[in-house]
C-alpha cells in the first residue's frame, strides 16, 4: 500500500506537467530523478516478492519492510511537493531540497543491503560483489550530491544513475 502511494505521488506529479504545462517549467534533472525513483520503486516491488520464501516472518521484519517502503514514499514526496508557491520552479525547489532528497536516497540503498540479506545469505551472495559495491557507491555519491550545487554534476549524476539502474535491473532479471 505504501509503495502504491509512492507511485501514485510520482504519477500525479508528472500528470501535473500535462494538465498545466505552463504553470511550472520542467527541470530535466528533476524529471530524471522522478524516473530513477519510479524505476527503483518498481524494482523494489518486484524483488520484495522474494520475501515469500522466508521460512518464518517475524514482526521486526515486517516493520523493517514497511520502513523501507516509507523511505521510498518520502523520497517520492520530495520530488513533488504539495505547493510550489515559495519556489520559482522545479529547479529552485529541487536544488533547495537536494539535501533531504539525496539523504533519503542514500538511506534507501543502505537499507536495501539489509533487506537483501534478510532474504538469506545465499540470496545475498548470489548477486556477487557488484551488488554491495553498487549500493555503497550509490549511497556515498548521493551523500556528496546533497552538498554539491554544480549543475553539470547533477546532470551527469542523473544520467549515469538512470543508465546504471536500468542496466542493473535488466541484467539482474536476464532481460539483456
Amino acid at each position: 500500500m505504501v509503495v502504491g502511494l509512492a507511485i501514485s505521488r510520482l504519477l500525479t506529479g508528472v500528470a501535473r506537467f500535462v494538465q498545466h504545462p505552463s504553470r511550472q517549467a520542467i527541470y530535466p534533472v528533476h524529471l530524471g530523478w522522478v524516473f530513477f525513483v519510479f524505476l527503483t520503486i518498481i524494482h523494489f516491488w518486484w524483488f520484495e516478492f522474494r520475501l515469500v520464501e522466508m521460512p518464518k516472518w517475524i514482526f521486526e521484519v515486517y516493520i523493517f519492510v514497511i520502513f523501507y517502503a516509507c523511505l521510498l514514499f518520502l523520497t517520492s514526496t520530495l520530488l513533488f511537493p504539495d505547493q510550489m508557491g515559495e519556489y520559482s520552479g522545479y529547479r529552485d525547489y529541487f536544488m533547495s531540497r537536494r539535501g533531504w532528497f539525496f539523504g533519503l536516497l542514500a538511506a534507501v540503498f543502505l537499507v536495501d543491503i539489509v533487506d537483501t540479506y534478510l532474504k538469506g545469505g545465499e540470496y545475498f551472495r548470489s548477486f556477487g560483489p557488484e551488488y554491495p559495491t553498487r549500493n555503497l557507491v550509490y549511497a556515498a555519491v548521493f551523500v556528496a550530491a546533497a552538498f554539491i550545487r554544480n549543475e553539470r554534476f547533477h546532470v551527469a549524476l542523473v544520467v549515469v544513475a538512470l543508465a546504471y539502474q536500468a542496466s542493473w535491473i535488466l541484467r539482474l532479471f536476464d532481460s539483456i
